[in-house]
């Protein structure tokens, strides 16, 4: 099996729809986008909020809205929407990836709800932090607003779970199964891979 590669901006709609004229007989959608920035109320202004939504909130919603329609017309589909478990956590410190994942998770909730009858399942990815290249921006960033010292950035990993970050492995081995039939009566759900911090959220 050979992959294709195709360099496109998502945050425009008219690409999002090329591309599903380029590509309209896959049977699965897989929606990733990690374009939202860390940042309180008051230091996030208008314009990074617009950027961040255009991508990952809209260009989620475009790509569901064009592809939808395509896996309607054969009957059959899946749509995993790797979306992130700020919407449960609800750090004021990410508060735009908070809003912005909260609607993405009710998004997909409402359209797996009714997929079925058009044999699609809509399922909804909710990592905690993953290992990544913009999770250590973004402990790094942290840390020094914190104190001063990006570098002090892994201490934040010591309070997670197992006191680490999630894989991309582990992340990836997940939407895996539920893009499969393995996973055939599942869809309007969220599934939340964070070693059990959205779980305590509430409880402290």
């Amino acid at each position: 099996m050979c992959a294709s590669t195709l360099l496109a901006d998502l945050s425009d709609s008219k690409n999002v729809d090329k591309l599903a004229r380029e590509f309209p007989d896959i049977d699965i959608l897989v929606n990733n986008a990690g374009a939202i920035p860390g940042g309180t109320l008051l230091n996030v202004d208008e314009a990074t909020w617009r950027k961040a939504w255009d991508l990952k909130v809209f260009g989620y919603v475009n790509m569901c809205r064009a592809f939808y329609a395509l896996m309607k017309a054969r009957g059959r589909g899946a749509i995993v929407n790797v979306v992130g478990n700020a919407a449960d956590t609800h750090d004021p410190e990410y508060i735009c990836g908070v809003a912005g994942n909260a609607a993405l998770t009710a998004f997909s909730q409402s359209l797996g709800c009714v997929s079925a009858k058009d044999g699609i399942r809509v399922v909804a990815l909710s990592p905690g932090p993953v290992e990544t290249d913009r999770i250590v921006t973004l402990m790094k960033k942290k840390a020094k607003d914190r104190t001063g010292d990006e570098n002090n950035w892994e201490d934040l990993r010591k309070p997670l779970p197992f006191q680490r970050c999630a894989t991309p492995e582990e992340i990836g081995a997940m939407a895996a199964f539920l893009a499969s039939p393995l996973s055939g009566y599942t869809s309007g759900s969220v599934v939340t891979i964070d070693g059990g911090l959205s779980a305590r959220a509430g409880a402290f």
